[in-house]
Parts: structure tokens; C-alpha cells; sequence
């Protein structure tokens, strides 16, 4: 059993992005859901669905690549906190990850968003991950 759920679905996206794969298969949570939905509407998948099988909840996500050579949309995912090490940051600390090319996911008391937004609506919170 994985305890770590972001840790797992970042790295379930990395590794089939390495490989080139169209689909990756994500056990659904509410975090992963967010965070799906976050990189749905920043343009670094093509899209996602929840499906049921045998009592489980899954994620489908259908990972984006650009050109003939099938270069994938997401050159960099990496987890920033852990459950051994939370990463918190105010609104004046808030990452900006490539002057704002790339993203880091937040999880703030008014849910999970982008750097951008929560930066935008003066919050911090918990530094789930980066993606450029």
C-alpha cells in the first residue's frame, strides 16, 4: 500500500512520460483529482477521467506531447514537501518557478491552486510540487 498518493501519481506521470506512453492509470483520491484538474487547466495533459473498476476509484490521464518527435509537454515534475518534511510558504515566499513559466502546486485553506492564483488571492500554504 502507498502512502504517499502525490508522491506516487508525480511519479506514475514521470515515468510514463519518459516512456512515451498516450495514457498512465492513477489511483483516485481527492488531492489527485485536484491536482489533475490543475494540470488539465495549465495545459500539461490533454485530459483526465475517472473510471470504476472492482470497487476502486482511477484517474486516466492522457499525457500531451508536442511535435513529431513526441516531446513531451512536462520536462520537469518534482515533489517538494513530504510527509517526513512538510515545505510551507506565506504569500510573500510563494516560489516562482522559471519567472513563471512553470508552476508549483499549493495547498492552501481555500484549496489546492497554482503559485499564481494563490499569490493573486494573498495565501500561502503547503508546497505539494513543481512542474515546468
Amino acid at each position: 500500500m502507498v502512502t504517499d498518493t502525490i508522491s506516487d501519481m508525480l511519479t506514475r506521470i514521470r515515468n510514463a512520460n519518459m516512456v512515451k506512453h498516450q495514457i498512465v492509470q492513477i489511483p483516485a483520491t481527492k488531492m489527485s483529482k485536484a491536482i489533475a484538474l490543475i494540470l488539465k487547466e495549465e495545459g500539461f495533459i490533454e485530459d483526465f477521467e475517472i473510471y470504476n473498476e472492482n470497487l476502486y476509484e482511477y484517474l486516466l490521464i492522457s499525457l500531451k506531447y508536442k511535435g513529431k518527435s513526441r516531446e513531451p509537454v512536462i520536462c520537469k515534475i518534482e515533489r517538494v514537501s513530504k510527509p517526513g518534511l512538510r515545505v510551507y510558504a506565506n504569500t510573500k515566499k510563494l516560489p516562482k518557478i522559471l519567472d513563471n513559466l512553470g508552476i508549483a502546486i499549493i495547498s492552501t485553506s481555500k484549496g489546492v491552486m497554482t503559485n499564481l492564483k494563490a499569490k493573486e488571492l494573498g495565501i500561502g500554504g503547503e508546497v505539494l510540487c513543481y512542474i515546468w
